[in-house]
């Protein structure tokens, strides 16, 4: 209890010693811009595979405008929540709020503000049921991963990974307001896929999450454990990729492109697993966002392909 009210304190000092001097860039900062983008593509794939031919404008331009909207809101919360422990990381001490250039209530207030704005396009252009699970999604990453599970257990990435997964699903309802099979296979695609996309990442950032006090799987069970949980995973992945294959869902063209990735990919989640290159991890880490993007662009290239054909 004692732990929590000085936390809080420290909290409240960081917040008055705050200054003003922040401007448009780092209201941009605080939406995570690079990691938005990765999650728009991904919606985007969506969209595009619901329909054998292109989806209506409006929708893609609404639909993606209101996913990003809300991905950003979901983003700020982060910053807001995690704002002592992003200013102990080296990786994260430069953020607007850790550094003190923005003081926490200007952060929470442009939360509040892309989140609703985002939820609320949704429910006026594109459909409800996209904008529920948008607002699942947000509340997931920002509330019960963010807040909760990232500091409760070191299977905060597994278990918090669904509402990162969500985007090429609400990209599919988006575009058809209704659930099904396909969507949800996209969206297994990124939940199997985020484990061991982050644990290579808390491999190598493993004494930073130490320090800090965070759970992460390498300071909980150590690096031996986690390389071989990469491994594992990254099998997992593997499999799970080849679903649409074996279901119909697509055609020879993704299989020759998704075998090529999942080499790749796996050539990096084995060099992780040796343990042998120090550099491994974080090498790994930058090709698995390769990789889950080349994922989707393979399905995108095949379902086009199989369109012309017919």
């Amino acid at each position: 209890m004692s732990e929590a009210v000085t936390s809080r304190a420290e909290l409240e000092r960081a917040d008055l010693l705050a200054s003003a001097d922040w401007g448009w860039r780092d209201l941009v900062t605080l939406c995570k811009p690079r990691v938005v983008v990765v999650m728009l593509v991904c919606a985007l794939v969506g969209m595009a595979l619901a329909r054998p031919v292109l989806p209506s404008l409006a929708v893609v331009f609404f639909g993606l405008a209101g996913i990003g909207l809300a991905a950003g809101g979901a983003a700020a919360f982060n910053h807001v929540v995690d704002r002592r422990l992003d200013a102990m990381m080296l990786r994260t001490s430069r953020r607007p709020l850790a550094a003190r250039r923005m003081p926490s209530a200007v952060a929470l207030a442009w939360a509040t503000l892309l989140s609703v704005a985002g939820i609320g396009l949704l429910v006026w252009q594109v459909n409800a049921l996209t904008a529920w699970l948008t607002l699942g999604s947000l509340i997931g990453y920002a509330l019960v991963y963010t807040a909760f599970l990232k500091h409760a257990t070191p299977q905060n990435i597994v278990i918090g990974g669904v509402a990162g997964a969500a985007p090429p699903l609400l990209g599919w309802t988006a575009v058809t307001g209704q659930l099904g099979p396909e969507p949800l296979l996209l969206m297994l695609i990124v939940f199997a896929w985020t484990p061991p996309h982050f644990w290579a990442l808390a491999l190598h950032k493993r004494d930073e999450y130490a320090r800090a006090g965070v759970p992460m799987l390498p300071v909980t069970h150590g690096e031996a454990f986690t390389r071989l949980q990469v491994w594992l995973y990254g099998w997992l992945t593997v499999a799970v990729t080849l679903m649409p294959f074996a279901i119909g869902m697509s055609g020879a063209v993704y299989l020759v492109g998704i075998a090529v990735l999942n080499a790749r990919f796996m050539f990096w989640n084995w060099q992780v697993w040796r343990g042998q290159d120090p550099r491994a991890p974080l090498a790994a880490f930058w090709f698995s966002i390769r990789y889950i993007l080349g994922v989707f662009g393979v399905l995108l290239l095949d379902h086009y392909a199989l369109a012309w054909t017919l």
